[in-house]
Order: structure tokens, then C-alpha cells, then sequence
């Protein structure tokens, strides 16, 4: 919201010829920073997304409706048309059909509102606006994130909104509120926020809040705290950088250290995670840890599993928030079950806390984002201090989330005698990783160099095992999803059953060979390559001459102990796929997904 001149550039329907450069005189805007999750990436499937041609009711969402097709094709039946692809679209129709049939003139915005979620199934962030309720916006959540900023030039009377129900009628005077996804959106204009929770309905009319519920239930909170963001405005700029991806990459090596700050004590190889520490004699006599996390999140999982296993002697799984719930894994009482998210709100990996919730397991989150649904409803937590993560692929969070979970498994095995001589080669490969990231993205310049050569390809695989299988799931997934280029990461082991079929010399290979316990196997799978006239690019130590004689080009990198080595190996795909993506002409500020 905003009581001033805005100045906007905008896409409107049919109205080819206007000005986009006008200014407004308005109380009230509305936005999306994305493109839809159904449909073409195209104007007429963007956000806002409208009722009619009227624009009696316009909505913008963020998340994904499963049950849209039963609502288009009811809405369909009753003579509502569609225009768009989006699943989105059957909001505002929908809430059209419900004000079209209301029973009382006197019915209010945010009944409406309520009755149109209580039809919705799937996660989603929604902003209402009508020309039926002029100086009104409704504001509503569930499963994906959404906080409202207060900024108000009066003191408030309370900290505490209150939360009202069908029997309440008040509001909170004199604020100025914006609905937003993102803290970092929100720091230019108000650093106080209130985190809204789960089908909670806040209405915004005339400057003045209010936050609705269907019904109270017994574990309701009956208000809503306003929280003071503690961000400052310049953590989130970009600098010098072209863009915020290319920032968090060179972020890394402050990144880390600020993971470990105040957490391990290098003078007497100790490990504290303070948001575990009430909790720990539980986790120690757990049967089994299961860490549950998507994409980036899941492949930190993989990247440090082995290193879990060793230094807790547990049983270890590793699962994919979405699939975990397909297969409704049997989860015990004595379970410890780990949540990785960089923001805290991933709608499967929530829903798979709560299904562990109700399973009596206890839940350990492992986030970025204080106050997030995730770091307010496990039992305990890591916060993994990365600081704010802006770029559409996760860099930064993703070597904090590896470092956060190998702290645990060193706090985990600080009284076994046996695991000690171990524990202290991984510290002492801590405090020197920052350094050693350093030294990593002086590399930039060849790398990029490297990405001249590769951007016209159509595809490139990316191969490695034991520590080093997660670097080439994760560098794969960020080409992927910054540069529309097929990638896929390959197990090496698995190499003679079926993926060497790809290989020959016109296909890019990346190999992550490091001087490990897998060494002598990766040069089985070096060989392999080579005798199918491929080019291997390897990233090797600086040590290894035996991998840089086969190789077409190689990356060397510092060696450290080598449960940490992924941490060093995946910055150089972080910046090939910058790179690549630069170079092939994409915006790697937004994504199109």
C-alpha cells in the first residue's frame, strides 16, 4: 500500500497504447515478481489475473491451486469465461460467483474472502482488490508466505493485533500497511512486520488493519505480534554485482563464517548449536534421524549424510519433501526428523513436518528466514545465519545449510573417544574453508572463459561419487535452472549401467574427481569416458596430476578434509551456470518458471 505518486510500468490488458511512463494518483497498488505455474510465460497468464474484462475483482498469488480444474469447470457452467492458462484465474472468478450470489448487500470483502478459501485446496499467498470495495484490500495465506509491513507515523497503543472472529468488531487505527512475500521487499519501507499465519484474512481499508478467522480453535494464538526485522537495507543491495545470484556466490566466504560464528570454538574443538541444546540428550537417543528437504535444500541433505552417519552412528534417511508424503513413510516416536529450507515456507517440506508432527517424531528446522512457518513449528532449530537470499537459485544458503548440518554431527559426537582424532581434522578444515572459498572464486575469470566454450551446447553432464555426488546433483540443478540448458548429475558408480551411452566427443562432461576414499574409482570412471572419445572437464586438486592428464581442461582446486570438500567444488558450477545463463541471454534476476 502507499499514499503517494507511484510512478508505474505495467502490463494492461487490451490497452496497448498507454502511457506506461504516467503517474498515478492512487491509495492502493497491486504486484507479482513472477510469471505463472500453469500456462505459457505470457502477458495474458501473469499476474494480476481478473474476474472479467470489468475488473470487478483482480487477485495476484503466489503458490499452486491442485483442485483448479473441478472449480474452472463448475465456474465454466455457470457461464463465467476464461482467458488465461493459470490456475489462478478461478480466485477472482470464484469470488465473483460468490459476490454475484451474496445474500446481504451489507456482505463484507473479507467474508467473501474467507468463503472463497475454504474452496481452494493447495498452498497459496493471496492479495484481493475490487471496484466493489474501493479503499479495501484483503490479504490471505496458506502454505505459502505472506507478512504485512506496519509503518505508521503515530505511536501504537499495542504490539498485539488482535485476531477477530464472526463475534468481534474492531481494528487497529492509524496504519500503513504493505502485503508482501519477501522481508527483503518490505526493508526499504517499514522494518516491523506481522508474520500471518495459516488461513488468517487480513483486510486493509482506509490505512486501517484488521486480521480475521473463521473460527477459534484451542491452540489458536488470539493476536498477532508485530516483529522488528533485524536486516539492514544495505545487506540486501546488490553493490558492484550485475546481479544478486553473482553477489551471494562472492558472499561465501563471509557466509560461512557467520554460519559458524559463535557455534564452534576452534581453541578447544567444541560445537554448540544453541537452538538444539534443550533438546540434545533427546536427539542422542533417537533410532534414526530423517532429513527431508526440496531441490537445493535436499541436496545439502545428500552432501552431508555420510558425514552424519559417521560422526552419530545413526541410520540416516535422506527424502524429498513431495515424494516422503506420496509414499506415507512409516515415521516413529523416536524418529528425529530435520526440515531444510533457505526460506522456511517450502509448501511440501511444511507439509511433511506436519505429517511428522502428528507422528510424535521430534522436528528440528533448519532455515534462513526467522519467524518462517518451518523455524516457528518444529520443536527446535538451527538458523543458518547466510543472511538475505534474493537470487532465484540458492547459492550462499545451500554451502550454510552444508556447514549448519556437519556443526551437528561434530556437537552430536563430542563425547565419543573414538570419533576425536575425526572431529578434529573436520574443525580444523573449518576454519580454514573461508580462506580456501576465497581462493575458489579467484577462479572466476577461467570459468568464465570455460562458459564461452559451453554455452552453445544442449546439453552437459556433470559426474562424481561419495562426497562429491550431491556437488553434481546441485551444480546440474543450478545450469538447469539458470541457463534453460539440459543437465543432468550422474552417480559415477552407475556409470556402465546405462548413462555412458551419452558420451562421446561432442557431449560436455564435468567430472568432480577429489583426492578421497572414491579417488581410485572416478579414475575407473575417467577412463570410461576417455575410451568413448569424450572430454572430460575435471575439477581435481592442485595436486592431482594423474586426473589432469586426461582431461580436456581441468579446475583445480584446494584440497580440504573431504566431507567439506562439496562445499568448495560446487562454487565453480555456482558460477558456470551465471555464466552460461549471462551469455545465452537470459535475466538471471528472475526466474520463468
Amino acid at each position: 500500500g502507499c499514499h503517494h505518486n507511484l510512478k508505474l510500468n505495467f502490463f494492461c490488458i487490451e490497452q496497448d497504447d498507454l502511457d506506461a511512463k504516467t503517474d498515478f494518483e492512487t491509495h492502493f497498488g497491486i504486484a507479482h515478481t513472477r510469471w505463472a505455474t500453469h500456462g505459457v510465460p505470457s502477458a495474458i497468464n501473469s499476474h494480476p489475473q481478473r474476474s472479467d474484462k470489468r475488473n470487478e475483482f483482480v487477485v495476484i498469488h503466489n503458490g499452486i491451486i491442485t483442485n483448479y480444474k473441478d472449480l474452472r469447470k463448475f465456474l465454466e457452467s455457470k457461464g463465467y469465461e476464461f482467458e488465461s492458462d493459470t490456475d489462478t484465474e478461478t480466485i477472482p472468478k470464484l469470488i465473483k460467483y460468490m459476490y454475484d450470489n451474496r445474500e446481504s448487500e451489507d456482505t463484507s470483502f473479507s467474508a467473501l474472502v474467507e468463503r472463497v478459501i475454504q474452496q481452494l485446496e493447495g498452498a497459496f499467498a493471496l492479495v484481493f482488490k475490487s471496484i466493489h470495495y474501493p479503499g479495501e484490500a484483503v490479504a490471505t495465506r496458506r502454505g505459502s508466505p505472506l507478512l504485512i509491513g506496519v509503518r505508521s507515523k503515530y505511536k501504537l497503543s499495542t504490539e498485539q493485533i488482535p485476531v477477530l472472529y464472526r463475534t468481534c468488531n474492531s481494528d487497529m487505527s492509524g496504519l500503513s500497511c504493505f502485503c508482501v512475500l519477501l522481508c527483503s521487499a518490505i526493508i526499504e519501507h517499514t522494518n516491523r512486520v506481522i508474520f500471518l499465519e495459516d488461513d488468517d484474512i487480513a483486510a486493509v481499508t482506509d490505512g486501517k488493519l484488521s486480521i480475521h478467522r473463521l473460527e477459534r480453535s484451542a491452540s489458536d494464538d488470539p493476536s498477532r505480534a508485530i516483529q522488528t526485522l533485524q536486516m539492514e537495507l544495505q545487506q540486501i543491495m546488490k553493490g558492484n554485482f550485475s546481479a544478486f545470484m553473482q553477489k551471494e556466490i562472492f558472499e561465501q566466504p563471509e557466509s560461512v563464517v557467520n554460519t559458524m560464528r559463535g557455534r564452534v570454538n576452534f581453541e578447544n574443538s567444541t560445537v554448540l548449536l544453541g537452538g538444539l541444546k534443550d533438546h540434545l540428550k533427546e536427539i542422542r537417543r533417537c533410532r534414526r534421524l530423517i532429513i527431508i528437504g526440496c531441490g537445493t535444500s535436499y541436496h545439502a541433505a545428500v552432501a552431508t549424510r555420510q558425514v552424519l552417519e559417521e560422526l552419530t552412528e545413526l541410520p540416516v534417511m535422506v527424502e524429498l519433501a513431495s515424494d516422503f508424503l506420496d509414499r506415507n513413510t512409516p515415521v516413529f516416536r523416536d524418529d528425529v526428523c530435520f526440515f531444510i529450507s533457505q526460506s522456511g515456507e517450502t509448501a511440501d517440506t511444511l507439509m511433511a513436518l506436519r505429517y511428522c508432527k502428528e507422528r510424535r517424531a521430534l522436528t528440528v528446522g533448519i532455515t534462513n528466514t526467522v519467524g518462517s512457518s518451518i523455524s516457528r513449528e518444529t520443536d527446535c532449530g538451527v538458523h543458518i545465519n547466510a543472511g538475505p537470499e534474493i537470487g532465484v537459485a540458492s547459492t550462499k544458503a545451500y554451502t550454510s545449510q552444508f556447514v549448519s548440518l556437519v556443526m551437528f554431527g561434530l556437537m552430536m559426537s563430542e563425547d565419543r573417544i573414538s570419533l576425536q582424532k575425526r572431529r578434529q581434522e573436520i574443525i580444523s578444515g573449518l576454519k580454514s574453508l573461508p580462506e580456501m572459498i576465497k581462493e575458489v572464486l579467484s577462479l572466476d575469470e577461467k570459468i568464465h572463459d570455460l562458459a564461452l566454450e559451453l554455452y552453445k551446447q544442449r546439453s552437459l553432464l556433470v559426474m562424481g561419487r561419495g562426497y562429491n555426488y550431491a556437488t553434481c546433483l546441485e551444480g546440474a540443478l543450478k545450469i538447469k535452472e539458470i541457463t534453460y540448458m539440459h543437465s543432468e548429475g550422474i552417480l559415477a558408480g552407475e556409470l556402465k549401467h546405462g548413462p555412458l551411452a551419452l558420451i562421446d566427443k561432442q557431449m560436455p562432461v564435468i567430472m568432480v574427481i577429489m583426492k578421497d576414499p572414491c579417488f581410485t574409482k572416478c579414475q575407473n570412471a575417467l577412463q570410461q569416458v576417455t575410451a568413448r572419445q569424450g572430454r572430460p572437464i575435471i575439477l581435481c586438486s592442485k595436486e592431482d596430476t594423474e586426473s589432469s592428464k586426461f582431461a580436456y581442461k581441468t579446475i583445480e582446486l584446494p584440497h580440504t578434509v573431504d566431507c567439506l570438500q562439496g562445499v568448495l567444488s560446487v562454487i565453480p558450477l555456482q558460477l558456470l551456470s551465471f555464466h552460461l545463463a549471462v551469455l545465452r541471454g537470459y535475466d538471471v534476476s528472475v526466474s520463468y518458471i
